[in-house]
């Protein structure tokens, strides 16, 4: 590995989020950058120490383990849980770009950091690099449930990202004229009173019980009223229409019950 620092090792605390497990865990290195420790690994892979392995939304208990090595292919992102300021003489002046990083299924929200003197077009062509470092860092994950966290820096896998800068929040339904979901439901509502039809395919009205006893003592029924002809004679409740029996018993009152096991 390319010795940045000099010096003896030591171990920095790391947490490496893949597409189903947060890994965190002690990595030896002589980098003091999380994206120089990434990005000058010697193999396709990182060894961590005192690992613990944690899957997206289940329920069961972590995995401890003394040793874990993790394919670097497989990290969307990592954090380092300390921050190590860059030493001037490795220091390359750059513009700082607010953006929205997408790396499924996370989102990131951060700043990444471009050559000077360039449109932003130009500036990302070239922005390059196995993994990029994004500070000021905001990220979560609503399809599986992750609550947004912060970290000063985060290392994303470029392989694995679209960058998007600048960005901004849009509405998609905006400009689309839902009104008539409203009008449909409306329709909706109102064929659901009509109760059906005749034989004729006049519409039917279906009334009550005690609203068509009540009618009959009274001399007159709902059809009846609403007839045309005042001199016509109420209508018997034989003539009403509806799920009403053809014919019905002499005399006030309920309809009479057919016979019937009851009292047997």
């Amino acid at each position: 590995m390319f010795d940045l620092l000099g010096g003896e090792p030591t171990l920095v605390p790391l947490t490496l989020y893949t597409d189903s497990f947060v890994i965190k865990g002690q990595f030896r290195t002589r980098q003091a950058r999380i994206t120089d420790m990434l990005n000058h690994a010697d193999d396709d892979f990182l060894v961590l120490s005192d690992a613990v392995i944690d899957e997206y939304g289940s329920r069961n208990v972590a995995i401890r383990s003394e040793y874990a090595q993790v394919n670097l292919g497989a990290v969307l992102f990592a954090v380092a849980d300390t921050e190590v300021e860059a030493r001037p003489d490795l220091r390359t002046p750059k513009v700082a770009e607010q953006a929205m990083i997408s790396i499924p299924p996370f989102r990131v929200i951060g700043r990444v950091h471009l050559l000077p003197e360039r449109d932003l077009r130009e500036a990302l062509t070239e922005l390059t690099g196995r993994f990029i470092p994004v500070t000021e860092a905001t990220f979560w994950s609503e399809s599986i449930g992750e609550a947004r966290a912060t970290a000063p820096m985060v290392a994303i896998n470029h392989t694995r990202a679209q960058i998007l800068a600048p960005h901004r929040e849009v509405d998609p339904w905006a400009g689309l004229d839902r009104s008539g979901e409203a009008g449909e439901a409306g329709l909706g509502g109102a064929s659901a009173e009509t109760a059906g039809a005749d034989s004729a395919g006049r519409p039917v009205q279906y009334h009550h019980w005690a609203d068509v006893h009540a009618d009959e003592n009274a001399g007159v029924s709902d059809v009846g009223a609403s007839g045309s002809d005042p001199s016509a004679s109420p209508a018997t409740p034989g003539a009403l229409t509806g799920d009403l029996p053809s014919e019905w018993p002499a005399g006030a009152g309920d309809p009479a019950w057919p016979e019937s096991d009851l009292g047997r």
